[in-house]
């Protein structure tokens, strides 16, 4: 059964970095799709970046050079590291695995970020 739990959200500064945690299980990294999608209040979920099982990566325009999706194979934990926040970047964050068979949530860590 494969679990997915995100920690490390929290309220920032513009301007200002965290990083997100997924500690997953029951999930091989280098054999699927692992991302991080976010959703603000009344807006949609939508993709913030995935990585394929071979690692290569794919970023939101809104993200790129900003962002950085990461993995620790060994420790089965994916990061998501966030720089040069904006207030704009305020949302829910949820890591979200993509097997053949399904597709995986975890609960969400909030991030705002305040101007």
């Amino acid at each position: 059964q494969v679990q997915l739990v995100e920690s490390g959200g929290g309220l920032v500064q513009a301007g200002g970095s965290l990083r997100l945690s997924c500690a997953a299980s029951g999930i091989t990294f280098s054999s699927n799709v692992m991302g991080w999608y976010r959703q603000a209040p009344g807006k949609q979920r939508e993709l913030v970046v995935f990585m394929s099982g071979g690692g290569s990566t794919h970023y939101a325009d809104s993200v790129k050079g900003r962002f950085t999706i990461s993995r620790d194979n060994a420790k089965n934990i994916l990061y998501l590291q966030m720089n040069a926040l904006k207030p704009e970047d305020t949302a829910v964050y949820y890591c979200n695995a993509q097997t053949t068979r399904n597709v995986y949530w975890g609960q969400g860590t909030q991030v705002t970020v305040s101007s």
